[in-house]
């Protein structure tokens, strides 16, 4: 099998050279040198008018305002290729005279100069449309070679060629060619399948009668099955026996389960935490020393926004094997309490409605449920107190609304002649008692 895949190879090799023979002899000939001259004047008057009518193009955008993004971007993208438009503009009325005025033999290379240009222009056109860069790369220059060999009559050479180069799995030939086709369908699948899933979850997030965690849970799904429907899709489609994969696929799996059972653990985790609803994305929670609010629910871990603007991802297994708070689980409404003192010379019923009162006065206090304040002792150099009171937003922080209460506080307790007592010690100075003589 493999002599014959050598041999196929060189036969191929010494066609291609042969053919590329023939053509070099071929351009020796007058009217094919001519029309390679032709092309390269072109080229150079393409070039010329580049240069020319570039920067009075450039001009001309800047002084586009108000136009669209996407307009600004594709005059830009048309811009840097100017060069490129230019020569096919020029390209192909040559060659339409040509056969107008002359045989058509003495045009069929410009024609098919003409052809690979406008193939090429148009695939560098069309990719744009593909955001991710390396995709976009690999999408063109793949477009590129297939235009130039479907134009040079070469893809059955191509395609002997990458079926030639192929290995045997137990049962199943895989082939270069067989590769090539199954990367193809599967990324048209691919895209498609995320096109699905995006426009699908947009969907999904503007139903109101889901709560947030079931539609992270149905979005996630809904990958899953079209990404793993066009896998196994792309796979058929090109005619690969998946039952020949099934005992690699399977020893794989088993590999696979000994070496990632964190990542299967947290998988899971993740889709207990969806289905039991204990926490959803912009819900407030506290673990250990992290105190935020969800940002996103992933597959893996939770992504956790702290006031400060770190983000923390914390894997799905610690929420449910740790003890988390919860702010806003069953409804938006946080208590807190901050702690104070006051002098023993203060009445208490004044000092506990100037409490009230001062922390009804602070912004982002509720005033239902009302603020509330108790004595909770007497301690050794004040009556000791708790003020309890409500906010709705713990996104917008817990440290800097109970500062602006305690400021309140500070405030009322001065207007009213309220102290706050600090403690203080009497030190007495002894004098040394007789000596003894």
């Amino acid at each position: 099998m493999e002599g014959d895949a050598v041999t196929l190879t060189q036969d191929i090799a010494l066609g291609l050279w042969a053919q590329a023979e023939l053509f070099l002899r071929g351009l020796l000939r007058p009217w094919n040198a001519y029309q390679v001259g032709i092309a390269v004047a072109l080229f150079a008057a393409a070039h010329l008018a580049n240069r020319l009518l570039g920067p009075v193009c450039h001009d001309w955008m800047r002084r586009r305002e108000g136009w669209p993004k996407w307009r600004m971007r594709l005059l830009v993208m048309l811009h840097r290729r100017l060069r490129l438009i230019f020569f096919v503009m020029l390209m192909w009325p040559t060659v339409w005279i040509l056969r107008a005025t002359t045989w058509p033999s003495r045009s069929y290379m410009l024609s098919i100069f003409a052809e690979l240009a406008l193939a090429w222009l148009t695939i560098t056109i069309l990719t744009r449309l593909i955001a991710n860069g390396f995709l976009r790369a690999l999408v063109r220059y793949a477009g590129w070679t297939w235009a130039t060999l479907i134009i040079l009559n070469l893809t059955d050479e191509a395609q002997t060629l990458l079926d030639g180069l192929a290995f045997e799995l137990g049962e199943t030939r895989l082939s270069v060619w067989l590769l090539v086709q199954a990367v193809i369908v599967i990324g048209v699948l691919f895209a498609l399948a995320r096109f699905i899933s995006t426009a699908s979850a947009a969907q999904v997030r503007k139903n109101q009668d889901i709560s947030p965690s079931m539609q992270v849970l149905v979005v996630k799904f809904l990958q899953v099955l079209l990404y793993g429907a066009a896998f196994f899709i792309g796979l058929r489609t090109v005619g690969v026996d998946l039952t020949g994969l099934a005992v690699l696929s399977g020893a794989i799996g088993v590999g696979l389960g000994f070496g990632l059972q964190k990542v299967v653990s947290n998988l899971v985790s993740g889709v207990i935490i969806l289905l039991d609803k204990s926490i959803k994305p912009g819900d407030v929670i506290s673990l250990g020393e992290t105190f935020g609010w969800i940002n996103s629910l992933g597959a893996r871990y939770v992504s956790i926004t702290t006031r400060d603007g770190r983000e923390y991802l914390i894997p799905n297994e610690d929420l449910i094997t740790g003890q988390v708070v919860n702010w806003s689980h069953s409804n938006d409404f946080v208590r807190l309490d901050i702690y104070f003192g006051t002098a023993y010379g203060d009445d208490p019923h004044k000092v506990r409605k100037v409490a009230r009162e001062a922390a009804s006065g602070v912004t982002r206090v509720l005033a239902s449920p009302e603020p509330v304040c108790h004595i909770t002792g007497f301690g050794d150099s004040s009556v000791d107190y708790i003020l309890r009171f409500w906010i709705r937003d713990p996104t917008q922080g817990l440290t800097n609304i109970r500062g602006n209460v305690y400021l309140a506080l500070w405030d009322a307790f001065q207007e009213h002649g309220i102290s706050i007592p600090f403690p203080q010690r009497e030190v007495r100075m002894l004098e040394d008692g007789p000596r003894g003589g």
